[in-house]
């Protein structure tokens, strides 16, 4: 139970100190209002800077209205909220601001899923014609839960760790493709480097130090695993949950069967219906992306062995992963998932030859993309071209793409043209 007296401090802290001093813009664009009653929810994975894009949000509606009020439900004092005492902080709000109870408040609700029964508050809070926003991490505020309980009455936005461009926005460099001297060129590769390394967590992304970054990933990887998927889903397993963790950062396709027979192996027993159930919350967590092979037939997608992708390179370098072609080709992934979302994302396997990247736009196949390091190796290019080529032939595409590292040409194959980009002009440019 959440006294009359904290509830006042909450509000009387935010009217004083509504948002930090320095935020930083991002490319997403969030409504500010709507004129149909739905709340605004922000999902995405912890630390992916939801909350920073609430308070983006409140520096712009302060400057037209002060009915605004945030609340964070993840506070020492707030954690322990109950559904009673969303009532109780009604009630004194509108005390406090008694001329609002006739106005449109803005209710910013951040991690409110910890309360149970918060749907039905959001709703109240709809139906008296506030806006609302809600966001939370990954751990109990996912989109399919939000269908069910807000009933339809809600705008769901993907809030991702950063992409290049606002990466370099947050470190304050701006650059002109079409002007670059030597020496931006070469700060842009060395900005590239650290990307790719350490991926884009704006926490990570805004330290300095190489040790405290990497300090920060580990954290963040064990709350992840510890708040977000053991607690939430009262697993008790932790060994085999964490085994499989690992395993899927260090996989690049993932079987289950393989797996349950490496288990089994090393003594551990556990069913695989389990490690599916383990999967899936994995999934859900909005870390690990099960990418499923091109196929025109439902059956064979759902079929297929996904080959595994984190949704952050940081996830790669807290379990020490450093080989260049799986940072490239993971990096890659985090790009095209911030665009063009999971769902229009494919892999392609012909007579195994393999395409990294299949890009679609509602079911139309917009892009055949490969992530090959380095293209100097004859044989390597000449691989990655035929299964690029061969593809382009069987999907009718002819836009295709091979991303490298520094290697930048059009060249004709099969009379077909490829485009090589190096990664660092594509993140620019996509």
């Amino acid at each position: 139970m959440i006294n009359r007296d904290t509830w006042t401090r909450q509000i009387k802290d935010f009217e004083e100190e509504p948002f930090p001093p320095d935020i930083k813009e991002r490319e997403v664009e969030i409504p500010l209002s709507l004129d149909v009653r739905r709340a605004i929810t922000l999902i995405g994975p912890r630390r992916s800077g939801k909350t920073y894009l609430m308070f983006l949000l409140i520096k712009k509606l302060i400057e037209q209205t002060r009915n605004v009020i945030y609340l964070n439900f993840e506070s020492p004092e707030l954690k322990t909220a109950e559904p009673n005492d969303l009532s109780t902080f009604l009630d004194v709000y509108f005390s406090i601001y008694p001329e609002r109870v006739r106005e449109k408040s803005y209710f910013f609700l951040d991690e409110i899923q910890n309360v149970e029964g918060w749907e039905s508050f959001v709703r109240s809070l709809l139906d008296k014609g506030n806006s609302v926003y809600v966001s939370g991490s990954s751990s109990k505020l996912l989109s399919k839960e939000i269908a069910t309980q807000l009933r339809g009455r809600s705008i769901n936005f993907e809030i991702f760790p950063l992409t290049f461009k606002e990466f370099l926005g947050f470190k304050n460099e701006f650059f002109d493709l079409t002007s670059l001297s030597t020496q931006q060129l070469s700060q842009i590769k060395k900005y590239t480097h650290e990307f790719i390394n350490f991926g884009a967590y704006p926490e990570v992304v805004l330290t300095e130090s190489k040790r405290l970054k990497e300090k920060i990933l580990d954290e963040m990887v064990e709350v992840t695993i510890q708040r977000d998927v053991m607690e939430r889903y009262k697993i008790r397993n932790e060994k085999s949950l964490r085994i499989l963790f690992k395993a899927l950062v260090n996989s690049r396709e993932f079987s289950v069967h393989s797996f349950y027979n490496f288990l089994k192996s090393i003594g551990i027993r556990i069913s695989k219906n389990t490690i599916y159930f383990y999967l899936q919350i994995l999934e859900d967590s909005l870390v690990v992306y099960p990418l499923k092979k091109f196929s025109l037939s439902y059956k064979g997608e759902e079929q297929s062995i996904p080959k595994i992708y984190m949704v952050d390179n940081g996830i790669l370098r807290a379990y020490g992963i450093d080989n260049e072609s799986k940072l490239l080709e993971n990096l890659v992934f985090t790009e095209l998932l911030k665009r063009y979302g999971f769902k229009n994302l494919r892999y392609l396997k012909i007579n195994q030859k393999e395409v990294d990247f299949v890009v679609m736009d509602r079911k139309k196949v917009k892009q055949l993309i490969q992530v090959c390091y380095d293209v100097e190796d004859f044989s390597t290019k000449n691989r990655e071209l035929r299964a690029l080529i061969k593809a382009g032939e069987e999907l009718k595409c002819r836009n295709l793409k091979v991303i490298t590292w520094d290697y930048e040409a059009r060249e004709e194959f099969k009379n077909r043209k490829v485009e090589f980009t190096p990664l660092w002009r594509w993140l620019l440019e996509i």
